[in-house]
């Protein structure tokens, strides 16, 4: 009699501290542009709902800003007033309906902030025209982008601060865990890098000294969360710069994040150098996760043009990541995750509402 195949393991469940999430094919942070004032609208409604619905493992909010100068562009998600946590509690309310974890992500843009929306020509939106000044660790401008203000000691403490105050309104509003955005040449990216980062405090210079703001932004929100909500955290493993922060940096700085109260990270990279050469292709950041993984001592996942169940399912069974992010796959199909049980053979409960639509053609 044959053996029963055993099931994926792109659909074996992972918990972290209390959550537990049903699979490993999770929803990567993804911006909409569609705020008012840090306000989320129905659109994120919508837009996050759909991936409840079509059964993700679990759902990574777009990048929120944790103050206002900390935005990309002036229609950003922000989580830095009561209100705009409040904002995010019927998002989360749905998403929960669905049986689906919800992880918001704290974000500081740092020298990259005050952008014109990607829907009105991207670009920098000086002050006159709604605009703020940028800051950063030093005043060395991203691209054509202006100059940053260096953040002081005091200015330090005070993003540190605002991550914190924003953690507890995401306690408050129900998330199920909290991301640090550390990657894509973000302010805390920008701390790592040499190529950001010229101060010569105790905030630049060395290692230990660039990766400072990091480690005291962990502390403080491990600290301001319930002990079994999970702390996650995404780095741009690689700069892919020569004398940027490199995969080494990466390796090295994991571990202590995991004995902060770090229990996963996401690996990505780039974004903080236009001279960045990325070897893009299908499954590309696949080998960053893995080294990280080597040495990270928690769970790690992965990102960058996953596209397909059968190339997901293979990238943790060769042991490249703990889960799978993707984010263009899900917004060109919402239900990825469901066509990815299909084909694999894994089982999802389908929305009572949409089970008329199930692959195998079964009748409820």
């Amino acid at each position: 009699m044959p053996k029963s195949q055993a099931p994926p393991r792109l659909f074996e469940p992972i918990t972290l501290r209390s959550v537990t999430a049903r699979h490993r094919l999770w929803v990567a942070a993804m911006c909409q542009y569609s705020a008012r004032d840090g306000v989320v609208q129905p659109w994120h409604l919508v837009h996050l709902g759909s991936f409840a619905i079509g059964r993700a493992g679990l759902i990574i909010t777009e990048a929120t800003a944790v103050n206002p100068e900390g935005r990309i562009s002036s229609t950003d998600a922000g989580i830095w007033t009561d209100e705009q946590a409040a904002a995010w509690e019927p998002v989360v309310e749905f998403v929960h309906s669905q049986e689906t974890p919800i992880v918001v992500q704290l974000a500081h843009a740092g020298r990259k902030a005050s952008n014109r929306p990607p829907f009105q020509g991207r670009g920098y939106l000086p002050v006159d025209e709604g605009g703020w000044e940028t800051v950063g660790p030093s005043g060395v401008p991203f691209g054509e982008l202006p100059e940053p203000q260096a953040l002081t000691a005091d200015g330090i403490s005070g993003v540190i601060d605002d991550f914190t105050a924003a953690a507890r309104r995401a306690v408050a509003a129900g998330f199920d865990g909290v991301e640090i955005h550390a990657a894509h040449g973000y302010l805390q990216h920008q701390f790592l890098s040499p190529i950001s980062n010229r101060r010569e405090d105790e905030y630049g210079g060395s290692y230990e000294n660039r990766t400072r703001i990091v480690r005291e932004t962990v502390s403080a929100v491990r600290g301001a969360i319930p002990d079994g909500m999970p702390l996650l955290i995404r780095l741009s493993a690689t700069d892919w710069v020569q004398g940027g922060w490199s995969l080494a940096d990466t390796q090295r700085l994991v571990p202590v994040l995991r004995d902060l109260g770090v229990d996963f990270v996401s690996i990505s990279s780039a974004g903080n150098d236009h001279r960045q050469e990325i070897p893009v292709g299908p499954g590309y950041q696949l080998p960053l996760a893995r080294a990280v993984r080597e040495s990270a001592g928690v769970p790690v996942g992965a990102a960058g043009l996953i596209t397909e169940p059968r190339q997901a399912e293979t990238a943790l069974v060769d042991g490249g990541a703990d889960v799978i992010f993707a984010a263009r796959q899900f917004l060109r199909e919402p239900g990825f995750a469901l066509r990815a049980a299909a084909e694999l053979g894994g089982h999802l409960e389908w929305a009572r509402q949409y089970r008329m639509a199930r692959f195998d053609g079964s009748i409820p």
